[in-house]
């Protein structure tokens, strides 16, 4: 007599991202209460879930967005000695202007880590450069932020060199940091506080906005399996919105499938958002900051020629923090949930991260 089989139970279904809809925050005159807590819940839902969500209607122009990536691709196809007019500056302190491949070092595993043996051969880690004569991991980036923020100033390139690229960047930021405005009430709504809970810590002039480029790479690279576009993270912010070309390759890691990603496919007109760390020691532990990564694209996705090469990949993150001297204390808390984190202000969370990237 055989033995039964052994019981086994259904694998999770896959996660999918959400689609929020948040035209009710765009306007008060033009939405109810109820619409505007019903889309604030569902926010959260999400970002309880998955940490990751589409915002529709989030407040930022298309033909804003597209002139951000035009002239994103203009300044990467500048030379490289001119893209160095405005380097970033030495160390990890001050976080503005560009980043050349191989300065930068994305790693959750080593944040916080005192042991300096650990940081160093970090930094050792190169990353693969356009030559091909490098390994790992590829990108180049230019940050930028308010002009108002002492300890951040901005490295501005020539403007002989990109005309208006100063003028459009600027306000490019400070159109993002409205529309973080209504994303912050949402959150602040759906998690049962006053709208304007979340959003009286941030004055906008702490925040970050990120051009990012992932020049192309040989076909042969790709198959030896040796490199990637940015490997698994998170972000240390409040929450991050990210405007992505249509070339893909942004993947979320599955929270009912530990350690298998999902991919993130660009939907025009939409916003890709989700929580940071910060967030989500803020909110101790309620809302969810998830592992994500940016990957090569398909075999198939390449440029022809003699020698085959991937698309070029551009994405434009704008990243929300609170002023860096105010306290952040565990929201959420009562006897069954108590604070799981110490209070820390912005300023010593965010040393604390960037120490060991740069």
């Amino acid at each position: 007599m055989g033995s039964a089989p052994a019981s086994t139970s259904p694998s999770p279904a896959k996660a999918t991202i959400p689609m929020i809809d948040l035209s009710a925050f765009l306007s008060a005159e033009d939405s109810t209460a109820e619409q505007r807590l019903q889309a604030a819940q569902a926010l959260v839902s999400a970002c309880r879930e998955i940490g990751f969500v589409y915002i529709a209607n989030h407040g930022v122009p298309q033909a804003e967005v597209e002139r951000a990536f035009a002239l994103s691709k203009a300044f990467y196809d500048l030379p490289a000695e001119q893209k160095m007019k405005a380097p970033h500056p030495p160390g990890w302190s001050v976080h503005r202007g560009y980043s050349w491949p191989g300065l930068e070092k994305v790693s959750s595993a080593l944040s916080g880590v005192d042991d300096e043996g650990l940081v160093a051969s970090l930094r050792e880690v190169q990353d693969y450069k356009v030559d091909g004569t490098a390994d790992e991991i590829q990108k180049e980036s230019y940050e930028i932020g308010s002009e108002s923020n002492p300890g951040q100033p901005n490295v501005w390139l020539p403007d002989e060199i990109l005309p208006g690229w100063r003028e459009s960047m600027t306000a490019f930021y400070w159109t993002c940091f409205h529309a973080g405005k209504r994303i912050l009430r949402a959150l602040a709504l759906g998690i049962g506080l006053d709208e304007d809970a979340l959003l009286k810590f941030h004055s906008g002039h702490y925040n970050q906005l990120r051009l990012l480029h992932y020049p192309p790479i040989p076909a042969g690279a790709i198959e030896d399996g040796k490199f990637a576009r940015m490997p698994a993270h998170t972000d240390w912010s409040t929450v991050t919105f990210l405007f992505q070309d249509d070339c893909g390759g942004l993947q979320v890691e599955d929270p009912k499938r530990m350690g298998q990603f999902i991919d993130v496919e660009p939907i025009p007109g939409t916003v890709v958002m989700n929580v940071g760390d910060l967030l989500m020691r803020w909110s101790n532990d309620y809302l969810r900051s998830t592992m994500h990564r940016v990957r090569l694209p398909p075999l198939q996705d390449r440029f022809s020629g003699d020698e085959k090469m991937t698309r070029a990949r551009y994405s434009i993150p704008y990243f929300l923090t609170t002023d860096p001297d105010l306290l952040i204390e565990c929201l959420r808390v009562d006897e069954h949930h108590p604070p799981k984190y110490e209070p820390i202000t912005q300023r010593d969370y965010a040393a604390m991260r960037a120490r060991v990237q740069y």
